[in-house]
């Protein structure tokens, strides 16, 4: 899978959510089982061993991986080795959709607790992080008060973990990969509530593709490319660590 054919995946999955209730989990389905099935057939053109576990693909389950700190932590995608029945590896994703600002602490926590405890158990852990450059902000009744421009501002948090060091700090996934992506024809100015941006973008006709926002990431984070984190991952299992 590369960038053009993961934007028709995060296009699919993001209409998906919007026709569906926010605790659906089509949108997962539709998102995690596509990245699984490329990360399968990439690991499966070289060595049948391995099998993964995700929403949306196989028996549609994830598998829970047993952390340092905490059992049976469901991940959103993870790879196994057929003969041993352990986990190589899993794969977290996050797609936001609204009120980045709001929950941005929150997620970013949560990332690096989930990531310490697997990896501290010696299991790679990545990251995929995706998000609207332009992303709406709604109330509790639904109604949309503003838009967030995502900037260095609100990216900061990571681009200071893509200057950590991996091997050092067990917070840090193996890999990160920040994927922003810019809706066209986002017609600001008509749209007051969630209904109208549900409304507008299921009966209207618009093009999902990558921002054109450059940032300043280090080593730790790849950045618009689908396609060399997708090949890391690979590398990590085929090739791990002695």
């Amino acid at each position: 899978m590369d960038n053009l054919t993961f934007l028709k995946v995060i296009k699919k999955s993001f209409l998906t959510c919007l026709n569906t209730s926010e605790r659906s989990t089509a949108k997962l389905k539709v998102l995690h089982g596509a990245i699984a099935k490329d990360i399968y057939d990439r690991l499966n053109l070289v060595s049948n061993d391995y099998s993964i576990m995700s929403q949306g693909f196989g028996n549609g389950k994830e598998y829970r991986i047993t952390g340092r700190y905490i059992n049976n932590k469901a991940v959103d995608i993870t790879i196994i080795n057929k003969k041993t029945s352990k986990p190589m590896a899993g794969i977290a994703v996050k797609f936001v959709m609204s009120n980045y600002s709001q929950n941005s602490n929150n997620y970013f926590e949560n990332m690096l607790g989930e990531t310490a405890n697997i990896r501290s158990a010696n299991i790679p852990y990545f990251q995929i992080f995706i998000i609207p450059d332009i992303v709406p902000y709604y109330k509790k009744d639904g109604s949309l008060t503003k838009w967030e421009n995502i900037n260095e501002h609100y990216l900061n948090k990571y681009i200071k973990l893509a200057e950590d060091n991996a091997d050092i700090y067990m917070h840090v996934p193996n890999k990160t990969l920040v994927f922003i992506i810019h809706i066209d024809e986002i017609k600001q100015s008509i749209l007051f509530s969630k209904q109208d941006y549900k409304s507008y973008f299921t009966n209207n006709e618009f093009s999902i593709e990558l921002s054109n926002l450059t940032f300043n990431f280090k080593n730790n984070i790849i950045y618009n490319d689908y396609e060399k984190f997708a090949q890391h991952i690979q590398d990590t299992i085929l090739n791990p660590p002695r």
